[in-house]
């Protein structure tokens, strides 16, 4: 099949595509499920952006589709866009989920032998705790942000607690989080950011390797496996990937899942009278509004097909996880909760080599945290006249804020 013609196809994302991304995809998908475009922010290079649930699937594990940091680095180099060849943005990016085998299979070694899931379950009673605690403070107030109050304190206390991060650090690494993610700021903030969050993990981990505690980074810094250990540059970056991902994730799945609940009460009231019914009903918040928007940054390293489109070699990559989700083909009515809809193979913890590793931590996060909203608040509603205001990053999908009423 000849490569397609690159110049004839261009179209382009602009800023409100985080506002309703679903109104560029249902365009898009008339013409296909894979298509090329550029983006206007935040970098302005040309990029694929694959959105049929069959071919995302195919590309989240095709081989050719590379994630190495150096070499997409590299292309951004060659497209004009120096950025991410700084130092520090370097040392943060080299870490699992942006290298490839061999190299993804030794680091990712490391992280499953310390992030068990008995040591996940174990878990379960500190969430629990801190989840009525959280609540608590909610339940004094006429009007609360979810976000602020409980969608994000949970999963930062837990994951602080987890690697061993000091909680009052937690303003300074949700703020770096914010800008690296891209949803705040420029590239002399992300430069800036790197710098700083890089420093800052650099002094914690050393400290961890001279005064280890019981905690999964103390681990990591300390664990060797058949005499080798990680870098100092790996831990960094390994640090920066379990901090982010273990909270900003899980953040944006309370957040998202609570919203699209409180727009249809009687599957609010249906959950409610069922909680057994809550994993499954999880599983459709992920589907419908993941907290994961495009999965982070592939490219090709020689001439990949997907549906009737081959991408050239050397090209940027981008899957977009929501858009997936929401594939007709899959998932009929797609725009529209179901919390009984059988949501088996939904991609919003990605696919392959690269699935989250922290999914089972987010999925008893969000079992434990649905459970406690609905028991304790069963009037809770959306607060009146709210509209959302959507994070303006193609990595994460979230809101900034969500006032609700905790007793209606």
């Amino acid at each position: 099949m000849a490569e397609t013609d690159t110049s004839t196809q261009l179209e382009l994302v602009d800023r409100d595509f985080h506002d309703d991304p679903h109104k560029y995809y249902d365009r898009w998908r008339a013409g296909g499920p894979v298509h090329h475009v550029k983006l206007t922010h935040p970098h302005g290079v040309p990029c694929w952006v694959v959105i049929g649930y069959a071919e995302a699937r195919a590309a989240l594990t095709d081989p050719r589709l590379r994630k190495d940091a150096l070499g997409a680095a590299e292309l951004f180099q060659r497209n004009g866009n120096h950025s991410l060849l700084l130092s520090d943005m370097q040392s943060l990016n080299y870490h699992m989920l942006n290298t490839d085998p061999p190299d993804h299979t030794r680091l990712r070694k490391f992280v499953n032998k310390s992030f068990t899931a008995r040591r996940v379950a174990a878990l379960r009673p500190r969430i629990e705790e801190i989840t009525a605690q959280l609540l608590d403070g909610m339940a004094g107030n006429d009007e609360a942000d979810l976000l602020r109050d409980f969608a994000t304190p949970l999963p930062v206390t837990v994951i602080c607690e987890l690697l061993g991060v000091p909680y009052g650090d937690r303003e300074d690494f949700q703020g770096w989080t914010k800008i690296l993610v891209g949803a705040v700021g420029g590239p002399e903030d992300r430069r800036r950011t790197s710098t700083e969050m890089a420093g800052y993990l650099r002094k914690l981990l050393a400290d961890k390797r001279i005064h280890p505690g019981d905690d999964l980074l103390s681990g990591l810094a300390n664990e060797s496996d058949a005499g080798d250990r990680l870098t100092d540059g790996e831990l960094v970056a390994m640090a920066f990937l379990l901090l982010v991902a273990g909270h900003e994730t899980t953040v944006n799945l309370i957040g998202n899942g609570t919203y699209a609940l409180l727009r249809d009460r009687r599957q609010f009231d249906a959950l409610r009278a069922d909680p057994d019914a809550i994993p499954t009903a999880i599983e459709e918040f992920l589907r419908i509004s993941g907290p994961v928007g495009w999965a982070t940054l592939r490219y090709t390293a020689e001439p990949v097909t997907l549906g009737d489109t081959t991408i050239p070699e050397g090209e940027l990559v981008y899957i977009a996880l929501t858009a997936a989700d929401h594939d007709p083909d899959r998932y009929s009515s797609p725009g529209e909760l179901d919390i009984t809809r059988n949501i088996a193979g939904h991609m919003a913890f990605g696919h392959g080599i690269h699935f989250c590793v922290g999914a089972p931590l987010a999925r008893l996060e969000a079992t434990i945290a649905f459970t406690a909203l609905l028991d304790r608040f069963p009037k809770l509603a959306v607060a009146p006249d709210f509209t959302p205001s959507w994070q303006p990053s193609l990595l994460i999908r979230g809101m900034t804020e969500l006032p609700v009423r905790p007793h209606g």
